[in-house]
């Protein structure tokens, strides 16, 4: 791969600075991120410019574009920062987090709450057998003693004296 001229060089660099704009206010190609690989596509230009080189010799040179990206990320950065999300899916992802979050704590409330309901059950239950224990055996004693009487029982359908009815 050869060189470029300059004006090829700088012709490149207006066009990753238009599609960097483009990115970091939001308006993401269908499939695309806010990332260097949407921006090398948008732009027109190899991913490989955005990257440090390796000479000959082993000794490494800054890619042609490697400012461009190192100024993308410091500009992507400072967006975080400010609380913009530039990403839709990045935004989601937040929103779906913050979610499950609150999902979680409705859901560990839920689990108190049907703790204590089944306390109460267990103690309501204990309670409502200790006193049929109790009515039965206060039935068997009165029986036993000979000195209660039964009241008769209610007429079907006839209210009892003294109702509103």
């Amino acid at each position: 791969m050869g060189r470029i001229s300059d004006s090829d060089r700088a012709r490149n660099e207006d066009a990753v600075r238009a599609a960097m704009d483009r990115l970091l206010r939001g308006e993401l190609p269908p499939g695309g991120k806010c990332d260097l690989k949407t921006l090398a596509l948008e732009s027109g230009v190899t991913r490989t410019g955005f990257y440090p080189k390796k000479n000959r010799d082993g000794t490494t040179r800054p890619g042609p574009y490697q400012h461009l990206a190192e100024e993308f990320e410091r500009r992507l950065t400072a967006l975080r920062d400010a609380g913009e999300i530039v990403d839709p899916r990045a935004a989601q992802i937040e929103r779906l987090k913050a979610e499950v979050a609150e999902l979680k704590n409705r859901v560990t409330k839920r689990d108190e709450e049907l703790a204590e309901l089944t306390e109460f059950k267990t103690v309501a239950i204990s309670q409502l057998a200790a006193l049929h224990d109790e009515i039965t055996r206060l039935r068997e004693q009165a029986s036993a003693l000979g000195n209660v009487r039964r009241l008769p029982a209610a007429r079907g359908g006839t209210a009892p004296y003294g109702s509103c009815s």
